[in-house]
């Protein structure tokens, strides 16, 4: 396809978009609610047929080596669909914040002033391996009032094409635009590039996938992005501390799954629970096989376990986001090295204090600089699903607008609404 040609497809799907979108904003929640249960029962309906698309990605990834991981992100499974579905039905039932007026008060003038949610407009998002977030992605547009445009992996293709279909089927079906949610069909990545320089009719970007290509639609974007580059996430055992609880939240936060970017990739250990609690997590995760780079403090400790992998970590590894069995380990002096370190190394994704002390949690929880903070849970909670908002279109560790899991109400915008009875300023 020749640059004029994506060019052409792109401002096409642009203009598309822009005019769906308009429609999509004036939709009734009835009908998005019509749309979101069609999806699901047409979702239902087609497993046999959709795993027919899958196995074409499959069988290419296959030939072309892909790593097993990567070719297991690409699987349709029914269960995986059925998921997708509940995702779509579980929305369906949520409540519509589209047009809900906020902090509605009274001025001396006489106006009333408040804020009214709406619709971002088009969203733009580009993402890698998993198809079924082509489903996310289109519920929670379409929930939300939006128009989207999706430019989904070149290993998924055949799998995103066949769901896209069914989500137009879905649209049109229920009354909506049929390019209310709209898939760019082509695997040439020249597209990404026209679709993150459109902003006259692309509102925001969303990209979800690795670390390259989020840097780079960073760098080269001309619309707003809504991102996070890492997750490399914190879990600090403080002093005073329930130590069994602190034992089973963090192998859960590390183990539970190696490679979302919610998982634990760095253990803050005070040093007056230190020599209590490190062996104790030590020998979980030899056993579990995962590797710990230490600071000598806990080194000294750690060693002293049977079959543990035991290094000294560079200055590098307190930055690192592994997505692996690795954690980095370092014995701290209290609550304020603590909080020290997490703003310094962190990418300010999610971090997490296991304590007793309710002062200390309280700092914690005002004074760490993350999209996610908790006390006395795992950080694998940092999830849209896990916190209520039905799915998530990604997580930002961005501070303007969207911060943390992005759902619903990440995908909106306010507008002042004023309220009048002919009061004319003096």
């Amino acid at each position: 396809m020749t640059q004029i040609t994506l060019s052409d497809t792109a401002l096409t799907l642009g203009t598309q978009a822009k005019a769906a979108s308009a429609l999509m904003a004036a939709a009734s929640t009835a009908r998005k609610n019509q749309a979101l249960t069609r999806l699901a029962a047409l979702l239902r309906d087609n497993t046999a047929a959709l795993q027919i698309e899958n196995a074409k990605d499959l069988d290419r990834a296959s030939v072309a080596g892909l790593a097993a991981p990567m070719v297991d992100r690409l699987r349709l499974t029914p269960k995986v669909l059925e998921t997708c579905a509940q995702g779509c039905e579980q929305l369906a039932a949520m409540a519509d914040v589209i047009g809900e007026i906020l902090g509605m008060k009274q001025q001396p003038s006489g106006i009333r002033v408040g804020q009214m949610r709406v619709p971002i407009g088009v969203f733009g998002m580009v993402f890698e391996s998993r198809p079924n977030v082509t489903i996310e992605a289109a519920s929670l547009s379409i929930k939300s009032g939006n128009a989207c445009i999706l430019r989904g992996g070149s290993e998924a293709i055949d799998s995103n094409k066949a769901l896209a279909l069914l989500v137009e089927q879905a649209l049109v079906e229920s009354g909506l635009p049929a390019h209310a949610v709209q898939l760019v069909q082509t695997t040439d990545r020249a597209m990404v590039g026209e679709l993150i320089t459109m902003p006259q009719y692309v509102d925001v970007i969303i990209p979800r996938g690795g670390k390259g290509l989020i840097e780079r639609i960073s760098r080269d974007a001309k619309v707003p992005v809504i991102k996070h580059l890492d997750g490399n996430c914190h879990t600090y055992v403080d002093d005073p501390c329930d130590l069994d609880m602190a034992v089973t939240v963090a192998d859960n936060a590390k183990t539970q799954k190696y490679s979302p970017c919610n998982a634990s990739e760095s253990l803050l250990v005070a040093r007056g629970v230190a020599a209590a609690f490190l062996p104790r997590i030590g020998a979980i995760y030899a056993a579990k096989g995962v590797e710990m780079r230490c600071c000598p403090e806990s080194e000294a400790i750690l060693a002293a376990v049977p079959g543990a992998n035991v290094q000294i970590a560079s200055e590098q590894d307190w930055f690192e986001e592994y997505l692996a069995p690795i954690i980095s380990i370092k014995v701290v002096d209290g609550v304020d090295a603590a909080i020290a370190h997490i703003n310094h190394y962190s990418s300010h994704h999610t971090d997490a204090i296991l304590t007793r002390d309710h002062m200390h949690a309280q700092r914690f929880l005002r004074e760490v600089d993350s999209a996610s903070v908790m006390v006395n849970t795992s950080t694998r909670f940092a999830d849209g699903f896990e916190y209520g908002l039905g799915a998530e279109i990604g997580i930002s560790t961005d501070k303007f607008h969207a911060r943390g899991p992005v759902g619903i109400e990440g995908l909106t915008s306010l507008k002042y609404v004023v309220l009048g009875q002919g009061e004319v300023r003096g």
